[in-house]
């Protein structure tokens, strides 16, 4: 049993290292929405002296790995968040550059996955991973390595035949159906 266990386990297969430049990036982000804001307009000399701590601080809690079976998140100074994502489950990942990130060489990868509950919404994003491009491949690659070790679909079979597990499932839906029929007439409910 405890071999078993331990094959299932995970094991780092990269950590991936955020820029420096996340920093002005973030540092600069902010000033910008504090000046577009007419309350933020009053913040701004807060920002000016203790913006630049809280994003040092915001810059060292960031953790991000990739491990054989799941992607590893974790993030935060006041409220921190930490998520980790089975590979099987992630259907996407985008990556962007726009302008301004492109100015300060920094990039984001949108991570999609299965069962999401806001249609587009990304259910994690990562701004300033160095090498995004080749950290969205490795991930990618390992996801399609765990996929295709352990399909979680099974095989489709085409209409009007059963697979060998529906065919012991048959007998065991007629008796349930069977059942139904009797606690409905007991109950004194039309037969449909």
């Amino acid at each position: 049993m405890a071999s078993q266990t331990n094959s299932r386990r995970s094991r780092q297969l990269f950590e991936a290292k955020f820029d420096p430049r996340l920093k002005k990036y973030s540092f600069y982000g902010g000033l910008l929405l504090l000046t577009i804001t007419l309350v933020g307009i009053l913040l701004i000399p807060f920002w000016f002296i203790f913006g630049k701590k809280y994003i040092d601080r915001y810059y060292d809690s960031l953790f991000c790995e990739l491990t054989t079976r799941a992607l590893h998140f974790k993030k935060g100074v006041w409220f921190q968040t930490e998520r980790t994502i089975p590979l099987d489950k992630i259907q996407d990942l985008t990556f962007k550059e726009g302008p301004v990130l492109r100015y300060f060489g920094l990039s984001y990868l949108k991570i999609e996955t299965a069962g999401q509950s806001v249609q587009g919404a990304a259910d994690m994003s990562l701004t300033g991973i160095i090498d995004a491009r080749k950290f969205r491949e490795m991930v990618l690659d390992q996801r399609d390595d765990i996929t295709d070790m352990y399909p979680t679909a099974p095989e489709s079979t085409s209409p009007g035949t059963l697979s060998a597990s529906d065919s012991e499932l048959l007998p065991l839906l007629r008796d349930i159906n069977k059942t139904l029929k009797s606690i409905e007439q007991k109950v004194g409910l039309p037969n449909k």
